[in-house]
């Protein structure tokens, strides 16, 4: 069983990895001081220094830091420093935001139960890059956004919720990219919350939600009722 453990006098401690404007990342902070979460985001660390996130969160007063994929040999020298430079945090839960890498098998398991991911499509449909534009091409009538566990198989880590848009006849990527990225906003949060106050574990590679989360109509939600 895998629950997050919490650090000094119950507050968890976060840390985010982004790779662009960090929009979710913004969210994330935003809900965690606007609401008063058990919480304290430790650190935001991105693959580059361009992103602009990295400057939303200095402004925020929150640690940053770049490990840059150029400096390494190969994906798993990269990820070993990665892991170093988030472990140095002892975060309770990392959250990826946008951060555009692949990460390796040994790298996931490293953080297995603790790490997530929100994928902008209704999962398992669309892995991968380009959702908008191919959910718009398949003809599908709803699309959406997915925050899931993170395992070793791309996109594909038990879901824990989901947020439907419907795809209009005139879409463009352009404007479904939008009300999907709002939803984003509003969803990824929310879970980060249920996960820093145990709401949410994974379990054997179930999740597992408690009772005490209600079902929001915008959401849906996955997994076995503790």
């Amino acid at each position: 069983m895998n629950r997050i453990t919490g650090t000094i006098a119950g507050m968890k401690k976060l840390v985010i990895l982004i790779s662009g404007r960090g929009s979710n990342m913004e969210a994330i902070i935003r809900s965690l001081r606007a609401e008063g979460w058990p919480a304290q985001i430790a650190a935001v660390i991105s693959n580059t220094d361009k992103a602009v996130g990295l400057v939303t969160a200095a402004n925020s007063g929150i640690p940053t830091q770049v490990v840059s994929r150029g400096e390494f040999s190969s994906r798993q020298s990269y990820d070993a420093m990665l892991s170093e430079a988030i472990d140095q945090y002892e975060p309770d839960l990392v959250v990826l935001a946008g951060f555009m890498r692949i990460l390796t098998a040994g790298f996931v398991r490293h953080y297995e139960g603790r790490i997530i991911n929100i994928h902008p499509s209704l999962l398992p449909s669309f892995t991968g890059l380009n959702t908008h534009e191919r959910a718009i091409e398949a003809g599908v009538r709803l699309h959406g956004a997915t925050v899931h566990f993170v395992t070793p198989e791309l996109d594909a880590g038990p879901i824990i919720a989901q947020a439907v848009v419907p795809v209009l006849p005139d879409d463009t990527e352009e404007a479904l990219s939008a009300r999907v990225l709002e939803q984003e906003h509003r969803l990824y949060p929310r879970v980060v919350r249920w996960l820093v106050e145990d709401k949410v574990r994974l379990d054997a590679g179930r999740v597992v939600l408690d009772a005490a989360i209600s079902q929001p109509g915008e959401y849906i939600l996955t997994g076995v009722l503790s």
